[in-house]
């Protein structure tokens, strides 16, 4: 896996902003890092990255800020803002907000590799072929919030994912041989932790649940489910529990029809070695 994978985004000016005033008020009440993060239901490590600007505020977290720090309803105000920066279509940022507090996120992918498992270049392949076209900065501001979006893997480790991803995939070359390479050497690691699966969906298998697209469900720590649709130029969060009942029950037949984890990683061996 080349350095630029584990690269960091640079932090956004909106979530430096919110981090320092957030610092202001932690001091103000006379806290440390240390101090404050059991009060809130965090880390400390946590904490000083959304100080830093380096991670957004989860559902949950703001508000039990507020009432620890007595921000007078700034901090809310200040959450609120960060939801119309720039990166992230309108209608995902609330389902980029629940993700940080999932106990559970199941993800099917029938178009392209799944977001939280791409790598720079492969993404920055596909931002470059968007249409209409990104500007250059546009192409930077979305790679970064992909990025940063990444970091759920890597710091949530008692969340469990699942990825149920078509075969077909991983044979489209996006971007060209070695992209695609690195990208399958990229999941192959990001997917071995216990808590994360894979599961690659076969061509052989024809007719599966998956054919209306993808799809995406979630459960937060008081044990909700949501589910993520999303089409062309929009999406929707669904929380209706006869809809979310539906998507369940296609994603566990999925998971049925789908090769094992185990399977899934020698067919992703072979793949890489045919690049």
């Amino acid at each position: 896996m080349s350095a630029s994978t584990n690269r960091e985004p640079e932090p956004s000016d909106g979530l430096k902003t919110f981090g320092a005033v957030l610092k202001s008020f932690r001091k103000r009440a006379g806290y440390t890092q240390e101090g404050l993060a059991p009060l809130i239901g965090c880390s400390a490590h946590f904490l000083a990255s959304v100080e830093q600007g380096r991670r957004y505020p989860p559902p949950g977290f703001v508000d039990r800020c507020e009432g620890e720090l007595d921000a007078f309803g700034t901090l809310r105000v200040g959450a609120n803002q960060l939801r119309r920066q720039k990166g992230l279509a309108s209608w995902f940022r609330e389902w980029a907000r629940l993700e940080q507090e999932a106990i559970n996120l199941y993800t099917y992918e029938c178009r392209l590799v799944p977001g939280l498992l791409q790598t720079p270049a492969y993404a920055r392949a596909l931002f470059n072929e968007r249409v209409p076209s990104l500007s250059d900065q546009q192409v930077e501001d979305q790679l970064a919030f992909r990025l940063e979006r990444q970091k759920l893997l890597r710091e949530h480790p008692n969340t469990d994912f699942s990825f149920i991803v078509d075969e077909h995939v991983f044979l489209r070359p996006t971007g060209g041989a070695d992209v695609m390479r690195e990208l399958i050497e990229h999941v192959l690691e990001a997917t071995s932790p216990r808590n994360v699966e894979l599961q690659i969906m076969p061509l052989s298998q024809g007719v599966h649940p998956g054919l209306d697209g993808p799809l995406r469900l979630l459960e937060t720590p008081d044990n909700q489910w949501f589910g993520y649709s999303e089409g062309q130029k929009s999406g929707m969060l669904i929380s209706d529990p006869k809809v979310i009942s539906t998507l369940q029950t296609r994603y566990a037949k999925l998971r049925s029809q789908a090769l094992t984890p185990e399977d899934s990683v020698s067919l992703l061996e072979r793949l890489r070695g045919a690049q």
